[in-house]
């Protein structure tokens, strides 16, 4: 069985070019690629990842990188 958080902080890390450490402590536009334009590739990429569509609030509510976590568990994606 495939580790999800483990492919989720994968996603994070290869979307905005930082470590696993960095990855788990992220906020939106703590860094400078994760502007709009990267919070859509970061989305793309976990819609992909995880082969769901993420519902229009849940992209907006998409501010970290522990509330993502939040998010993936509502569409039954468990992280462990």
């Amino acid at each position: 069985m495939e580790n999800n958080l483990q492919n989720y902080i994968d996603v994070f890390c290869e979307c905005f070019d930082v470590n696993k450490e960095e990855a788990k402590n992220l906020k939106y536009q703590d860094i400078d690629s994760w502007d709009s334009v990267g919070h859509m590739g970061l989305v793309a990429a976990l819609e992909d990842m995880f082969h769901i569509e993420f519902e229009a609030d849940d992209i907006i509510d998409l501010s970290s990188f522990a509330k993502g976590i939040e998010i993936l568990e509502k569409y039954n994606i468990k992280m462990s």
